[in-house]
């Protein structure tokens, strides 16, 4: 019996009518350990975005379109039909569960309502907007209390049990102690006398810790509760070192069982604790609302944004430093792993996934490395187009002298994160190709170019940098720009820049990227990022302004450009940057690396 039959019978023994798969775990983590990976489980597909719905008659999908091409590949075959989200005639998951039960319940008038989720893999908000759209279309109800992966996934990989180690105070820039005291004066200010912390990477840049849990994020699998007079961690104590149990006290943080956390929650001392609900589990949420002190009207909940992401977005001059240095040790890995890129390739035997793996031999050669980011997306022509393509072995496309090849990747640091995004010309490319290279860098120097009021959001930032790509009738449909974690999540929130509205505000110290890109279908993708840092621009009678500095420092192809096509600004901009990435990058490089890096940025004619 395969995975949904074994499924289907367990939805019949328990009256239900379908299960919703998210991708999810009790942190609300934009990468997930192994643990909580069910809908990968059930459906094959591997991507870190998307929902599998499965019904006693039917399954399907969801994904945004960084994954379209790549989800219907690994559907192929399957019963999975893939919703292609946001784009007209896909519909939602209620209503598609609404059709489907309509179709069902004229051949069973006594077929159940009931749709099954896992309401500790799943946040408040995202669970609550599920009941009211199912309600909505035909009366459907969900049921939040089972967790029937627990049954079917035999060899279920355990929680991860990495070790925790502290995060020097001289790449954090700030104690335990004074982001506590920072996080209860936050509280005050909404009347709350303390919170529950579910966010993992809020937890390690509060308690300057970090972990190994999560692939490429340096996290560990934990609560934090705080109150006006104390603050526990909740995590499997053996993964916690030496040193960080000696951090933990020093700060007067307590420590208990991972597990322990509802019977706090039903014990919390305070009158009034903050849970973010687009961060806490709706499990978690409806436990501290059912808990006895609550129900007794001694304990309100206040759902209200937590203070900490806002406070984490903003890097204190440690951290800003940290980031310029490893920057420098990440732009060294990159001049020699391009100095020998061209050559290797025009030698034969090269492909996506071996030069994924020079590269990350280059960086582990680095001080302070820690690891990758995210997994490398080394991509071939087509497979550009493909916008979050990883290679594996039944799709690793061998490289050839021509075409383009879009190169994504990052690493972590001791003292800093790294995401950069360049596009190469491996040989000669078509007019085509060039024109659409030209374009894509246009919109990332526009954005950098950009000076703006503090407080503007990334929204209103957004079409400076698509704007040369609309002008002609093009667009992506990702974001522009994401925030970059201090040796934490290579995609940190709440600030981004995208089409959607996203209202956090830009603040001098917070990190962010410029990626604008293209992709045509079968044919090739072409992508640029740099990591950005707001700093003051000036001061003026309107407001106080803000400007960019790239923090990125590696070359940009000049190869794939037709010149004639960028501004003088732009071409200034470009000039620019090149001349200080050599400035900074060359002291660290000698022989034939200096010598390549010298003509990689020499100033356009």
């Amino acid at each position: 019996m395969n995975k949904i039959e074994s499924l289907r019978e367990e939805m019949r023994r328990e009256q239900l009518f379908a299960c919703i798969f998210p991708t999810t775990d009790p942190h609300n983590s934009e990468y997930t350990a192994d643990h909580w990976k069910g809908r990968e489980w059930i459906s094959g597909f591997t991507g870190s975005a998307g929902t599998a719905v499965v019904t006693l008659t039917a399954a399907a999908l969801w994904t945004d379109s960084r994954y379209f091409i790549a989800a219907a590949q690994q559907l192929e075959g399957t019963e999975f039909q893939l919703m292609r989200e946001r784009i007209d005639g896909t519909p939602t998951i209620a209503e598609w569960l609404h059709t489907q039960h309509s179709q069902l319940s004229s051949l069973n008038s006594k077929l159940s309502t009931e749709i099954a989720i896992d309401g500790s893999c799943c946040t408040t908000s995202s669970i609550e907007a599920l009941i009211q759209d199912l309600r909505q279309h035909g009366g459907l109800t969900l049921r939040t209390n089972i967790d029937l992966l627990q049954r079917l996934w035999t060899n279920r990989p355990a929680i991860p049990q990495a070790p925790v180690v502290p995060q020097p105070i001289e790449y954090a820039g700030e104690d335990v102690a004074s982001k506590l005291t920072r996080i209860r004066r936050a509280l005050r200010q909404v009347h709350a006398d303390g919170m529950l912390m579910a966010s993992l990477d809020d937890i390690a840049w509060t308690l300057n810790l970090r972990g190994a849990d999560v692939h490429c994020n340096p996290v560990f699998v934990s609560y934090l509760l705080i109150s006006s007079r104390s603050a526990t961690l909740f995590v499997d104590e053996a993964k916690l070192t030496a040193p960080a149990r000696q951090q933990l006290r020093e700060a007067g943080v307590d420590t208990a069982p991972y597990t322990a956390v509802k019977e706090a929650l039903r014990q919390y001392p305070d009158y009034n604790i903050l849970a973010d609900p687009d961060e806490v589990s709706y499990t978690l949420m409806q436990t501290i609302k059912n808990s006895p002190r609550t129900l007794n009207s001694k304990l309100s909940t206040l759902n209200f944004p937590s203070p900490v992401p806002a406070m984490k977005a903003v890097k204190n001059d440690a951290e800003q430093r940290g980031f310029r240095q490893a920057m420098i040790r990440d732009g060294v890995a990159l001049v020699r792993f391009l100095r020998w890129l061209k050559p290797a390739v025009a030698a034969g035997g090269q492909t996506e996934m071996s030069i994924d793996r020079q590269l990350t031999a280059l960086r582990a050669q680095q001080p302070l490395y820690q690891g990758l980011s995210f997994d490398t997306i080394a991509a071939y022509q087509a497979h550009g187009a493909i916008v979050h393509y990883e290679a594996t072995h039944d799709t690793d496309a061998p490289l050839r002298p021509e075409g383009l090849l879009l190169l994504d990747s990052g690493a972590q640091y001791v003292d800093g994160t790294t995401d950069i995004t360049r596009t190469i010309a491996l040989g000669p490319v078509t007019d085509r190709q060039r024109h659409i290279y030209t374009l894509v860098l246009k919109g990332h120097i526009q954005l950098q170019l950009l000076c703006f009021p503090d407080g503007a959001s990334g929204t209103q930032l957004d079409a400076i940098a698509r704007s040369p790509l609309w002008h002609e009738g093009l667009n992506f449909l990702h974001g522009t720009g994401h925030g970059v974690g201090a040796y934490l999540n290579v995609h940190e929130g709440p600030h981004q820049i995208r089409m959607e509205h996203r209202p956090a505000p830009l603040h001098a110290g917070m990190t962010v990227t410029d990626e604008p890109g293209i992709y045509l279908e079968g044919q090739f993708g072409v992508r640029i990022e740099n990591v950005l840092l707001t700093q003051p621009a000036r001061q003026t009678d309107f407001s106080r302004f803000l400007r960019f500095e790239t923090l990125t420092l590696c070359p940009i192809d000049t190869a794939p450009l037709d010149v004639a096509l960028l501004t003088p600004d732009e071409r200034q901009w470009l000039n620019d940057y090149h001349q200080m990435v050599y400035d900074r990058l060359s002291p660290h490089l000698d022989g034939p690396d200096r010598d390549w890096l010298r003509t990689a940025t020499q100033p356009l004619g």
